[in-house]
C-alpha cells in the first residue's frame, strides 16, 4: 500500500509588510522573497512527481503584483516570473482563503463573504484558474457555521486541524486522521481535510526524511484504504524554509530526495493532489468540526487564545463588530438610492477596505503589539464616512449603527485597485450538497 502525501504550504505576508522589511530590516525581506521564489524554482523539472498546495493571501497576491514593488525587488525576484510560475497546474493546487488573511470566525459574517469575494477577484486574475477546488482557512480557524459560505462560494474541500475533529460516523484513528470526511452545517455539507498536526509541526522545525518515511509508515500500518497523509504548515516563514543553504533547507534536504526516493520505488508514500484523490477515493464517514485554529508556538489553538488572549485584543474584535454594521449600512442605504459612484460610493468602499485590512490576522497575533494597526485602520474607515456625513459608531458604544446623511458631502479620495474586485459566489457545479463517492474505475 503506497500511502498519498498532500503537502499543503501557506504563504502571507500583511499589507505593506515586505516593504517596511525592505526599508529596516533588508535580508529578513530578501529571506522571504527567496523562500517564495524557491518553491517553484525547487520543483522544475519534477512535474512527474511534485504535488503541492499553495494558499497566498490577497494581500500578498496583492504586494507581489504591484508594479512598483517589482521594480523595486527586480535583481533579488521576479516576483511576474513567480506569479507566473504558480499557474502551473501540474505541479500546484493553489487554495482559495480570505484577501486580509483573518481568522474567519472572529470577524462579523458579512465581512466574510467580503473577504471571501475580494480574494477570488485578484486570484482568477493574477492565478488563471476557473475554479479553486479547496479552502484554506487563514490560521486554519474554523467554524462548522463557516460550510454554507464556502459552499456558495463553489469550495469543494477545506482543511481543517486534526486536533478539533470528531467523529459521528464510527470510525479507527487511523480513518478519522487520514481519511477525507463530510461535515453539514445549516442545510449544507462539505468534505474536510484532515491535517496531521504531529507531522505537520516536524515539517514546520525540520524533519530527516527517514524520520518522516518510517513514522508515516508506523502511523499507516493498520490503514485498509489508502490513507491521505496532509501535512500543513507555513512555507515561508521560519529558518527551514528561509535557509538559502543548499542541502539546509526543507526543499533541498527533504523534498527533492523524497521525490528521488519515490521515483526509484525506495518510498512507500506518493504525492498527490487532494482532488485526484478525492476523485479516486472519495470522502468517507461524518465528523463535526470543534471551533478553532492550528496550534502556535504559544498556544493550542482552541478557542483562538493566541488572537484573544488580553482586553485590547478583545476590544479590537468589538470594534470590528461595530465599524462592520455601519460600514454594510452605509453601502446598504447608498445602494437603496441607486448611488454606485461619484465621492459617496467611493468613500463607503475606503471605508470597507479598511475595515477588511484591520481584520488581518497578524494585527492580533503578536499579543498587543501589532493591535494599533488594526485600530489605526479602523480609525481611517471612521475618517472615511465621516467625510460623507455618517457618524461611525464609537468603538466603546453599544447604541445601534448611524444612518446615512442624505447629502453626502464632497470629497476626494483614491481608492485601492484591489477593492474594486467583484467576484460574486459561485455555486458549485455539482449543486451545495456535498457527495464525495469514488470515481468509477477503468474496466
Amino acid at each position: 500500500m503506497i500511502a498519498q502525501h498532500a503537502l499543503v504550504l501557506n504563504l502571507h505576508q500583511p499589507a505593506g509588510n515586505l516593504e517596511e522589511l525592505l526599508d529596516n530590516e533588508s535580508w529578513e525581506a530578501k529571506e522571504i522573497l527567496f523562500a517564495l521564489d524557491r518553491i517553484p524554482r525547487s520543483l522544475w523539472g519534477h512535474e512527474d512527481l511534485a504535488r503541492v498546495h499553495v494558499s497566498l493571501s490577497g494581500t500578498l497576491l496583492e504586494t507581489l503584483s504591484n508594479p512598483e514593488f517589482q521594480k523595486r525587488v527586480y535583481g533579488t525576484v521576479d516576483c511576474g516570473s513567480l506569479l507566473w510560475h504558480f499557474q502551473n497546474e501540474k505541479l500546484f493546487e493553489v487554495l482559495g482563503t480570505g484577501y486580509y488573511h483573518p481568522v474567519l470566525p472572529l470577524i462579523p459574517e458579512a465581512d466574510r463573504e467580503e473577504q471571501l469575494r475580494r480574494w477570488l477577484g485578484i486570484a482568477h486574475h493574477l492565478l488563471w484558474r476557473p475554479r479553486f477546488q479547496g479552502f484554506w482557512p487563514p490560521e486554519m480557524g474554523f467554524s462548522m457555521e463557516l460550510i454554507p459560505l464556502l459552499r456558495a462560494f463553489g469550495y469543494r474541500y477545506v482543511m481543517v486541524d486534526s486536533e478539533h475533529v470528531e467523529p459521528i460516523s464510527p470510525m479507527s484513528w487511523q480513518e478519522l486522521r487520514y481519511r477525507p470526511h463530510i461535515a453539514r452545517f445549516g442545510g449544507e455539507a462539505i468534505t474536510v481535510i484532515v491535517r496531521d498536526r504531529d507531522l505537520s509541526d516536524a515539517q514546520e522545525s525540520g524533519m530527516e526524511l527517514d524520520w518522516f518515511l518510517g513514522e508515516v509508515a508506523e502511523r499507516t500500518k493498520w490503514c485498509d484504504f489508502t490513507p491521505l497523509v496532509t501535512t500543513c504548515t507555513d512555507g515561508e516563514n521560519g529558518g527551514w524554509f528561509r535557509n538559502v543553504t543548499e542541502g539546509a533547507n526543507f526543499w533541498s534536504a527533504f523534498y527533492l530526495p523524497l521525490l528521488e526516493r519515490v521515483a526509484a520505488g525506495e518510498a512507500a508514500i506518493a504525492p498527490t493532489f487532494i482532488s485526484r484523490y478525492l476523485d479516486t477515493y472519495g470522502a468517507h464517514g461524518e465528523v463535526r468540526v470543534r471551533t478553532g485554529a492550528w496550534n502556535t508556538g504559544w498556544h493550542h489553538g482552541r478557542d483562538f487564545t493566541q488572537w484573544t488572549g488580553s482586553d485590547r485584543q478583545k476590544q479590537a474584535i468589538d470594534a470590528f463588530a461595530k465599524a462592520s454594521r455601519t460600514v454594510h449600512d452605509a453601502r446598504w442605504f447608498a445602494t437603496e438610492r441607486g448611488v454606485s459612484e461619484g465621492p459617496e460610493a467611493e468613500a463607503i468602499e475606503e471605508a470597507m477596505w479598511r475595515l477588511l485590512r484591520a481584520e488581518t490576522s497578524c494585527h492580533l497575533y503578536w499579543g498587543e503589539a501589532w493591535v494599533p494597526r488594526a485600530e489605526a485602520d479602523l480609525e481611517a474607515s471612521r475618517a472615511a464616512l465621516a467625510r460623507i456625513g455618517i457618524r461611525a459608531e464609537p468603538a466603546d458604544a453599544d447604541s445601534p449603527a448611524p444612518e446615512s446623511a442624505s447629502e453626502p458631502e464632497s470629497v476626494e479620495t483614491d481608492v485601492r485597485a484591489e477593492a474594486a474586485v467583484n467576484a460574486a459566489p459561485t455555486p458549485a457545479p455539482d449543486g451545495s450538497a456535498v457527495s464525495e463517492a469514488p470515481a468509477p474505475k477503468a474496466s
